[in-house]
């Protein structure tokens, strides 16, 4: 009698190729990110600029637990592959860095452009160190996001007297020319949105 076993359809090198990534990952998720070590949480800014996505996520470099939130970097290619590329919004006096967005301002609204590409800008949350104020603010990257620079004058959205004000996500509404947010705002959620120009130095903000 004889025997007939049937293979399955993928090749020795495809076999070999996954049996590299999960040795590589072999105590960490087969098809989701994460970073080298410590604290992640949210994901944030996600966003596809010339061939790279970018992810960005609330990350506490110093330690396995909750702590001051910054905002740490990953890029892919292929949303399977990921490298990091290390922590770039730190906390600072307006607070931690908490959840937000990010755009690709091909239209150069904002003014930041310097250069050929488009400025990258992240729209995120400042929460006070004590007392917990939410305030939002933004920060600009003009090289593809390998640096960032905060906004000079953030914040750029003041709380009103709301205790949970945050979570920026926004969208460029092509039709009315104008930039589109949607803010979580206690138990509710706001709208803003940006069309007037207005001139701080060669920055241009809109308002509402």
């Amino acid at each position: 009698m004889s025997l007939i076993v049937f293979g399955c359809s993928k090749n020795e090198s495809d076999e070999t190729d996954e049996r590299q990534v999960m040795k590589h990952h072999e105590l960490r998720p087969f098809y989701h990110f994460t970073p080298p070590k410590n604290w992640m949480n949210d994901p944030n800014g996600m966003v596809y600029y010339d061939g790279t996505y970018h992810l960005f996520y609330q990350y506490y470099p110093n330690g396995v637990n909750w702590g001051p939130m910054h905002w740490a970097h990953a890029t892919s290619t292929d949303l399977f592959h990921w490298e990091d590329k290390g922590t770039k919004l730190y906390p600072d006096e307006l607070g931690y860095i908490f959840s937000g967005s990010a755009v690709v301002d091909k239209n150069n609204t904002a003014g930041f452009k310097s250069n050929a590409d488009a400025p990258l800008v992240a729209i995120f949350t400042h929460h006070q160190n004590f007392g917990g104020l939410q305030q939002q603010s933004l920060a600009f990257s003009t090289d593809k996001g390998t640096t960032w620079v905060k906004y000079s004058g953030n914040p750029v959205l003041k709380n009103p007297g709301i205790t949970d004000f945050r979570d920026p996500k926004v969208i460029w509404y092509e039709p009315m020319n104008k930039w589109i947010m949607v803010l979580a705002a206690g138990n509710k959620i706001k709208i803003y949105s940006w069309g007037i120009m207005v001139e701080y130095g060669n920055v241009r903000i809109y308002l509402n």
